[in-house]
């Protein structure tokens, strides 16, 4: 990388960084009468920090993934963490009721979906990995299958499922960013940390990895073992956002490509750095749009998932010209 580069990714960075600050100080002082401004902080700032830390895992989570797959139209939510999150709770409240202890406790709720997520991704996918011979194509194939069959058993469920039941549940299956349990944050800030360091070799082998597994291979890099390792980290990450705010679809595709397009380099350092501003601006700033705008009335996951699959289009047709 030359440093003319160097010096214009720098910059971009820190313009990223300044827009992140400015959106979320504007997200924590917008609107607040100050007499009631440390009951409004109360609220705020775990709800921001939710939002920076679900931003952060969606975006590196992205740009990794797409990384190991060489495709940047793909998500990690091909790996069905989406959908198994979404059938974890519909069965919960189909088996044991929306009044069950683990409906109704949120700290509960999130270290079930976490350790079912995270057994999936652990065992499930170090299993099929190794089935296939470390074929990368295979596991994404699996995943996708995965998909269909956790979705299949969800709307199954929830069409014998008692109405009155199901209207609890909604609320549930969507990403929501107002109902935000701040008992459950620093866990998912160690688990987030401890995964970024126990990947932290791997991560720095993405930049040699993108060139291909022979050419990696001839540099002296294990290359199942490091991709082994990097898809697990990715689908705990995916696990983590999920179990916090719910499913965020499109959210990994928009801010990944948005990354590339705008560093054009293949530093990952550079790209998952930027993947996070990028995904911390727009949740950031799209949530402050959703309370002060439209008043609650639309959630942000709405908006993500319209633009998103706008965005993909864009993905697909500029594919398809090149």
């Amino acid at each position: 990388m030359t440093s003319v580069v160097k010096k214009s990714n720098n910059r971009k960075l820190a313009i990223l960084a300044l827009f992140t600050v400015l959106v979320s100080v504007g997200y924590l002082v917008v609107a607040v009468d100050p007499k009631y401004l440390s009951f409004a902080m109360s609220l705020r700032v775990p709800r921001l920090v939710v939002m920076l830390v679900v931003a952060f895992c969606i975006g590196s989570a992205s740009i990794v993934f797409q990384s190991i797959i060489n495709n940047n139209i793909v998500t990690p939510c091909l790996l069905g963490m989406n959908s198994l999150y979404t059938l974890i709770h519909t069965a919960v409240v189909f088996f044991l009721g929306s009044g069950s202890i683990i409906a109704t406790n949120a700290n509960l709720a999130f270290v079930v979906d976490l350790v079912l997520m995270g057994f999936a991704a652990t065992v499930l996918y170090s299993y099929i990995f190794k089935k296939t011979r470390h074929n990368v194509l295979y596991v994404l194939l699996v995943g996708t299958i995965l998909t269909s069959f956790f979705g299949s058993i969800q709307s199954t469920l929830t069409r014998v499922m008692d109405p009155n039941e199901y209207d609890n549940l909604l609320s549930t299956l969507v990403a929501s960013f107002t109902r935000v349990n701040s008992g459950i944050l620093l866990v998912a800030i160690l688990l987030m940390v401890a995964v970024v360091i126990w990947l932290r070799r791997d991560l720095a082998l993405l930049d040699v990895i993108t060139l291909g597994k022979a050419q990696a291979i001839n540099l002296g890099v294990d290359y199942d073992r490091t991709i082994r390792r990097l898809l697990l980290g990715v689908t705990l990450f995916i696990a983590i956002a999920t179990a916090m705010v719910g499913p965020v679809s499109f959210m990994g595709l928009i801010v990944a490509n948005l990354a590339r397009q705008l560093f054009k380099t293949y530093r990952h350092t550079y790209l998952i750095t930027g993947a996070g501003f990028i995904g911390m601006v727009i949740l950031v700033g799209g949530q402050l749009i959703v309370e002060h705008v439209y008043t609650y009335a639309v959630p942000i996951s709405v908006f993500i998932t319209v633009g998103g699959g706008i965005y993909f289009l864009y993905l697909l047709m500029r594919q398809g010209k090149g």
